[in-house]
């Protein structure tokens, strides 16, 4: 049984990120597979964990020799919380530098569990291409952090693992965005960059008591830019009135076809694929954001949409699991499988929202110590 959370804030950012713990695990045994591929395979819709694709996993795909599915959370999660580890140790607003100086060496030293890996490794040793580029132009590059995002490719990397910022900023979605903005610029450029924005945005907005699945993805869009607000616009009107997510899958695929540079096949990328644009977006966030929607806000439904729509399944269902995470909290994250996560990954996945919302407290308490110091120093000179 979960830990009962101490406060509203506490339950939800522990809704966060076990909600989205959950679906990166998930969904990770179906990553880069198509609707049909994923039921021929599991003989039917996939309903909650689930072994590995092939069970020769280890050589199968030698670019990617991990254990994947079977519970296992990934490198979303485990980039999340690393990015968690770093707000806990500066317990402030994060911007690019705070990734050079903090995040950066997280990847090069001291050895973590890996349930990928089935050991423990460096964190560098599990990343995608996308995020080894953080250590060879930070670390060894020495680039302007702000600056080191422009020239790698342009993906999911730095979205994937922007949830903290959401619930340091919790009830702003402004301040989500702009820190996001900020953070990514490290790892990412154009429409990359802006999805980690406009995702940090959505779970800060679903932080707020009283947030909806429809607040939430109505600030994300009122924030977003360029390809990203079309594309999720896109997907949003493609979401009306639908509440199953079987049925939601080919529409989602449909309303994002137009703004995915990756193509019909996911494994085998167009040419433009990857590039800046400013007519382009990620697919996942988008998409993430339509399965919101369709599960009314229910981790569960959310997080299944998210995995049986197969391509970048794990990065969908763990963005859909932590916003819907923060709109129902601890409680609305389906028991068994954060339990069953947790052990099968050897990963604790409350404590790192528990410290989030911690975090999060002494940085609205400064906030509000800095707005008031500004207050009274305009006041005075009235």
């Amino acid at each position: 049984m979960p830990e009962k959370a101490g406060t509203v804030l506490e339950d939800k950012a522990t809704g966060v990120l076990v909600g989205s713990a959950v679906g990166d695990a998930i969904g990770g045994a179906v990553e880069g597979w198509t609707p049909e591929a994923i039921r021929e395979r599991h003989g039917g819709w996939v309903t909650g964990i689930v072994g590995p694709w092939y069970d020769d996993w280890r050589t199968a795909r030698p670019i990617a020799p991990y254990h994947k599915g079977d519970g296992h959370i990934t490198d979303d999660t485990l980039m999340t919380h690393a990015l968690v580890e770093v707000y806990d140790e500066r317990r402030t607003h994060l911007d690019a530098y705070a990734i050079a100086d903090l995040l950066v060496p997280k990847m090069l030293n001291g050895r973590r569990w890996v349930p990928e890996l089935e050991t423990d490794a460096l964190l560098l040793h599990r990343v995608f291409l996308a995020e080894k580029w953080l250590v060879t132009r930070l670390h060894y590059g020495h680039v302007d952090p702000r600056e080191a995002g422009v020239g790698n490719i342009v993906n999911c990397g730095a979205a994937m693992y922007m949830a903290p910022v959401g619930i340091a900023n919790a009830g702003d979605p402004a301040g989500a965005y702009a820190e996001a903005i900020d953070v990514a610029g490290a790892h990412q450029s154009s429409y990359g960059r802006e999805a980690a924005g406009v995702f940090a945005a959505a779970v800060a907005a679903a932080m707020t008591p009283g947030a909806t699945a429809a607040s939430a993805v109505e600030a994300a869009v009122k924030l977003a830019k360029d390809g990203t607000r079309r594309a999720v616009e896109a997907v949003v009107a493609a979401a009306d009135g639908i509440t199953e997510w079987e049925q939601a899958i080919p529409l989602l695929r449909k309303a994002i076809e137009p703004y995915d540079l990756v193509g019909p096949d996911y494994r085998d990328q167009s040419l433009d694929a990857r590039r800046p644009s400013r007519t382009k977006a990620i697919e996942e966030l988008p998409v993430a954001l339509g399965f919101v929607l369709v599960s009314e806000g229910d981790v569960r439904r959310a997080v299944l949409g998210g995995t049986n729509y197969g391509r970048d399944a794990d990065s969908i269902a763990s963005m859909a699991g932590a916003i819907t995470g923060a709109l129902s909290g601890l409680n609305g994250v389906p028991a068994d499988w954060a339990s069953d996560v947790a052990a099968a990954s050897k990963t604790n996945l409350e404590r790192p929202g528990r410290v989030m919302a911690s975090v999060a407290t002494d940085i609205r308490a400064a906030d509000a110590e800095r707005w008031a110091r500004r207050t009274a120093a305009f006041d005075a000179s009235v």
